[in-house]
Parts: structure tokens; sequence; C-alpha cells
């Protein structure tokens, strides 16, 4: 890594603007999925209810992102393959998890260099959660 590329901050926690941005993403992407027709697997799999989705997507990706634990502070390790387990992901559902958050990143104006990194976190961690398909 070159210099001039170090990220401006030394967590994306701190890069994004600690947990209110966070919230205001984790609010649009529930939103959109919502709002969107285009996001309508990805609704269909969350249930009638999105209040603790909503709140434990926020918790992970607060401690995820660098900053405070609060989803391993409430529940312990993540075990994010076992935990969707019950859910049929394939790559419909990877895909619009994927462009939703990224939708709601932009959005809510994360830096754009940040969002593209987490992007690309976001499609490897999707990717490896399929449990349906090829």
């Amino acid at each position: 890594m070159q210099i001039e590329d170090k990220p401006p901050f030394d967590t994306p926690f701190e890069w994004i603007g600690g947990e209110p941005a966070i919230q205001r993403m984790v609010d649009r992407f529930y939103d959109l999925m919502d709002l969107e027709p285009g996001y309508a697997e990805l609704r269909a799999a969350h249930g009638s209810e999105l209040d603790g989705a909503r709140q434990k997507l926020f918790w992970f990706l607060c401690g995820w992102m660098g900053g405070p634990d609060h989803y391993q502070s409430r529940f312990g390790h993540p075990r994010l393959k076992m935990r969707h387990m019950p859910f049929a992901i394939g790559v419909r559902e990877r895909d619009q998890w994927v462009a939703c958050m990224d939708q709601a990143m932009r959005e809510t104006e994360v830096p754009e260099a940040l969002r593209l990194r987490l992007v690309n976190s976001f499609m490897g961690t999707a990717d490896w959660m399929r449990n349906q398909g090829g």
C-alpha cells in the first residue's frame, strides 16, 4: 500500500462518521427494502417486521467497522452463516442485499472511497452466506 492510498481514518467506523452515520445508513437500507420493488425478495426474506433486524444490523456494523462491539457484547460471536441458515439466500438475495446497501450508502453520502471498499467487502460476505443455488 502506498502512503497516498492510506485511508484518512484508522477505522471505517471513524471514516463513515461513527454511530450516527451507521444508523442513517442502516435505516435507509431497511426503508429502501420497503419502498423499492427491486428488493422484493430481500424484503420477503425479512418477515413482517424489520425493527429487530434493523437494530441487529446497526449493532453488528458498528463493531465490524471498528467501533463499539454492541452486537458481540449482547449475543456473542456473530456466526453469520449459522444465524442466516434458516433463510433462503441465493444469488438474487445476495445481489439485492448488496444493491440495497450500496443504494443506502450512496443516499446517505458515505464517502466514495469508503463506499467502494465496503461494497467489495459486503459482496464477499454476502456471497459466502449463500445457501441456495450454485
